[in-house]
């Protein structure tokens, strides 16, 4: 059963890379010569040039001297993962396919092509477009601000299913909040088998983290002025 979904309103596809960008800890980089998985060892400008800084043994050394002109093709993976446990914990990935060049302290990864790949499909994304645009202002702060209501305040989220279609409710035995971003926040409804997503959007977006909690209480009033009962999650079938 699919979900009606209250809004369409979220940041463009732009914005979605650049916040997965500003907020990954990781990233994998492919070449001709291999793949290197690297932690903690990337920074990213303000117009979204990628600095790579690997161990000197890795596969990106030998690509970069194997390479014609010392630029190797490139394809460097983000992954966005929910800070909060939910199934399919990779809510999207941000593919970056380009070249990279040595300088005397770093790689520099200079991206021919962006492609994110998320709930809404896969998405090409205009160079120019992605360095001229920010990451969501709630980026940074996203994973405290799930985990925090995750973990202190459950009641809020059973209280917010009251914003859902209730056919889009039938058989779900969890809900979870997934996403936040300047427009809204997105659940996740969890099925035995199955799960789905739905966002609530916010009256108005949210320019800092300063806004965030008066948007929150302006949709829990919203929920608790509908007359409909407050999703009690079932258990599973045994």
């Amino acid at each position: 059963m699919g979900v009606r979904h209250v809004s369409t309103t979220m940041p463009t596809a732009a914005a979605r890379a650049r916040s997965v960008l500003a907020t990954a800890w990781s990233c994998a980089v492919t070449t001709e010569i291999g793949r290197d998985d690297l932690v903690g060892a990337h920074t990213v400008s303000e117009r979204g040039t990628v600095l790579l800084h690997p161990p000197e043994d890795s596969a990106l050394a030998a690509a970069l001297i194997c390479a014609p002109r010392g630029e190797p093709s490139t394809l460097v993976e983000f992954a966005d993962v929910a800070p909060v446990p939910v199934r399919d914990r990779v809510r999207s990935r941000l593919w970056l396919s380009g070249t990279l060049t040595a300088t005397r302290d770093h790689l520099v990864f200079e991206p021919a092509c962006a492609v994110l790949h998320d709930g809404n499909g896969r998405t090409g994304i205009d160079l120019e477009e992605f360095a001229l645009t920010d990451p969501d202002p709630l980026a940074l702060a996203e994973g405290r601000l799930l985990t925090h209501l995750f973990d202190a305040h459950p009641e809020a989220v059973e209280q917010l299913t009251r914003l859902v279609a209730a056919d889009s409710l039938s058989g779900v035995v969890a809900v979870k909040p997934l996403a936040i971003d300047r427009h809204g926040l997105t659940l996740r409804l969890e099925r035995v088998s199955s799960q789905a997503d739905v966002r609530l959007p916010f009256y108005e977006p949210v320019d800092d983290l300063g806004q965030v909690t008066e948007r929150m209480h302006a949709l829990l009033t919203k929920a608790r002025l509908l007359r409909r009962p407050v999703l009690r999650p079932a258990p599973p079938e045994s």
